[in-house]
């Protein structure tokens, strides 16, 4: 099935989402202000801001579906989303699947029972609800196909690892955990290919749980395309390529950009339908 041509959209389709906005670009710009903020850090070393960068990232990654979804449905997916994301984690560091043997470093903050750190819970919230926010923007033109909500699945999942892969140079530089050598030679700052394959059934495993709660029930006019998990989702990829930079990583700086790049052109084209 075509696409519908921008001059067939319905004109409702560009109002604005009905939420006052400010509350959500004001922690929007907070954090991204954060985000620059870190760079100043010396190179390889964690402070507290970035525990606050990745609390305000997950907040503006609730705000934004809350200005169009019951905030009780967004807060009880970011629960499980959470929950399942860090108990793979601490599943992980605990037995090595499903992820792969790793441990979490002194960096990455105090560990809930020993075993994971709450910052990890708060970034599979970051990853997924942004992950999903970038995948609808790339999807627009195809959001009345029949088979819409298993593409945005699968292109969810998609998007969420290729924000892993751009994550690990990060968390390896950063010591935020560490993975133990295995059988498999092949890795990606450490991380063997078994890493990206748990990471993608974890993510498909949250969001078969959540999706139906991210699902707009009453119906009315289709909202103009939301930047903010595009925004937050680049941020977030631009932020690991300098700190590469700083690193001397060349190839994870021209991975990144070439996973922003293909999102940023495919995002823009989405929306524009």
């Amino acid at each position: 099935m075509q696409p519908k041509t921008g001059a067939a959209r319905p004109a409702a389709a560009e109002t604005t989402l009905k939420k006052k906005a400010w509350p959500h670009y004001l922690l929007l710009l907070l954090t991204l202000a954060a985000a620059a903020a870190t760079l100043f850090n010396p190179p390889g070393t964690t402070s507290n801001l970035d525990a606050l960068l990745l609390l305000l990232a997950a907040a503006s990654s609730i705000a934004t579906l809350a200005r169009t979804l019951p905030l009780q449905s967004v807060l009880f997916a970011a629960f499980i989303t959470a929950l399942i994301g860090g108990a793979a984690h601490g599943l992980s560091a605990r037995t090595g699947l499903p992820f792969g043997p790793l441990s979490f470093g002194a960096t990455s903050g105090p560990q809930l029972f020993n075993t994971v750190p709450p910052t990890v819970l708060l970034l599979w919230i970051i990853v997924i609800f942004n992950s999903r926010g970038v995948a609808r923007l790339m999807l627009r033109p195809w959001r009345r196909v029949k088979t819409y909500g298993f593409l945005l699945m699968g292109l969810t999942a998609a998007l969420a690892l290729a924000f892993d892969f751009a994550l690990e140079p990060f968390a390896h530089m950063k010591h935020l955990w560490l993975w133990e050598p295995t059988k498999i030679s092949l890795t990606w700052s450490g991380a063997s290919p078994l890493s990206f394959l748990g990471w993608t059934f974890v993510t498909l495993l949250i969001l078969a749980i959540i999706m139906p709660y991210l699902i707009r029930k009453q119906p009315g006019n289709p909202s103009a395309p939301d930047y903010a998990p595009l925004a937050l989702w680049l941020g977030a990829i631009v932020l690991f390529s300098v700190n590469a930079a700083q690193a001397d990583l060349w190839l994870a700086v021209i991975v990144n950009i070439a996973i922003a790049g293909v999102a940023a052109i495919f995002s823009w084209r989405g929306a524009k339908w």
